[in-house]
């Protein structure tokens, strides 16, 4: 017998109309030559998870600096990832292997 999830985990958690625009105050405000994470940017919108961090930059970003929000790995997603690193060259973020170096271009934690 197949496992299935609750429906419950299927549907993303209810976000306030508050809350997408702190996200997306918060993108604009990330300066170039530097990055932030989905997790950082969740904690300090107050969201529960960084997961609606990318919900709402896949919904609501064509008009931010999208390419300066990252996994905390520092490795882009698969699809966006040669775009997105060719942007943050650009800015003269550092990049080894595909990873950005955090150590240098992560903002500050909130």
């Amino acid at each position: 017998m197949r496992r299935t999830r609750p429906l419950a985990a299927l549907t993303m958690a209810a976000v306030t109309e508050e809350q997408v625009e702190a996200v997306r105050a918060l993108v604009a405000a990330i300066p170039p030559r530097a990055v932030s994470t989905y997790g950082d940017l969740a904690a300090a919108a107050g969201l529960p998870s960084p997961r609606i961090v990318g919900w709402i930059m896949r919904t609501d970003s064509a008009d931010l600096p999208w390419h300066r929000v990252v996994p905390a790995s520092g490795r882009p997603a698969p699809g966006l990832r040669a775009r997105q690193l060719a942007r943050l060259r650009e800015e003269g973020v550092r990049i080894v292997d595909d990873r950005i170096d955090m150590r240098a271009h992560r903002l500050p934690r909130s």
